[in-house]
């Protein structure tokens, strides 16, 4: 268990570099997203190679586990808007709002009663991101994305959690990034037709950037996350992954002058989230003794 939470704390940590990546790649939310997906699956094809993982499963399986990878393709579309309408510090916080939404949808979609105790630590969450932002109305494109994001990111932990005790992390990140591909690559003409881009080809700075974020922040950062969900509950992970904003921020004060305008509310929202992510850690921990 302990190794588990170790290696949830470390996905946070290279959870925290996509915020910056998606301020510094200049391809507008949808071409980064597809370069994103679209890199990560070759990425994970010859890591499934060089590790010899089997991939006989099933078609339906295959389409099965792919589904699952365009919810997080989406929230990948939707946290990049925040960002990019706003700034890293509104995309990273309205993450936060991910336990609320597992909180909310988990009961829902297993047809089981609602946890209180996951409401109420969800309520802590809500309550601090409500005095981070002090209701600030001047970013509120970027926190309606950053709401949606954090919707489609807690479906994708749900139903993600299903498939790690059937699949291996490796073949499961593969099929999802690669329906991921297949189908924003699809939509891509469509939805350039709309928000058009300067360019569709990636410099050669963003096609580092994009690289270091494919490899590192979503190969690495998701196998991580699978390994993570077969120890410990979906709600706990998301719960943690509340850390993200926090050191996500911390580099956006640092890199991107962000924390010009911070304030007191500021500081105590943040206490509120980590408050909430240390509740649920002590919770779980002591229902597993």
């Amino acid at each position: 268990m302990k190794k588990s939470y170790l290696l949830l704390h470390l996905a946070v940590v290279f959870a925290g570099f996509t915020g910056i990546f998606g301020k510094l790649i200049t391809l507008n939310e949808g071409l980064l997203t597809w370069y994103r997906v679209f890199f990560s699956s070759v990425f994970l094809f010859v890591i499934l190679k060089l590790f010899k993982v089997s991939t006989r499963i099933s078609f339906k399986e295959k389409l099965d586990i792919a589904k699952v990878g365009l919810l997080i393709t989406t929230h990948w579309i939707f946290f990049y808007a925040s960002i990019k309408y706003s700034n890293i510090s509104v995309g990273v916080v309205c993450y936060s709002l991910t336990s609320f939404f597992t909180a909310l949808f988990k009961p829902i979609i297993d047809k089981k009663s609602f946890v209180v105790s996951e409401m109420l630590l969800s309520g802590i969450t809500l309550l601090g991101i409500s005095l981070i932002f002090h209701f600030d109305t001047s970013n509120q494109l970027g926190i309606a994305f950053g709401v949606v994001s954090s919707a489609f990111a807690a479906l994708y932990t749900i139903y993600n959690e299903r498939l790690v005790s059937n699949y291996d992390s490796k073949l499961i990140n593969y099929y999802q990034m690669l329906g991921g591909t297949v189908v924003l690559g699809l939509l891509l003409p469509l939805y350039l037709n709309y928000f058009p881009a300067e360019s569709i080809i990636p410099s050669a700075k963003d096609t580092f950037y994009l690289l270091f974020l494919s490899l590192f922040c979503t190969v690495g950062l998701y196998v991580s996350f699978a390994e993570v969900l077969k120890k410990i509950p979906a709600f706990t992970v998301n719960l943690t992954f509340n850390l993200e904003p926090i050191y996500a921020i911390i580099m956006a004060f640092l890199f991107f002058d962000e924390g010009k305008d911070v304030n007191t509310s500021f500081y105590v929202g943040l206490f509120f989230v980590i408050l909430s992510v240390v509740l649920q850690t002590l919770i779980t921990v002591r229902k597993v003794k």
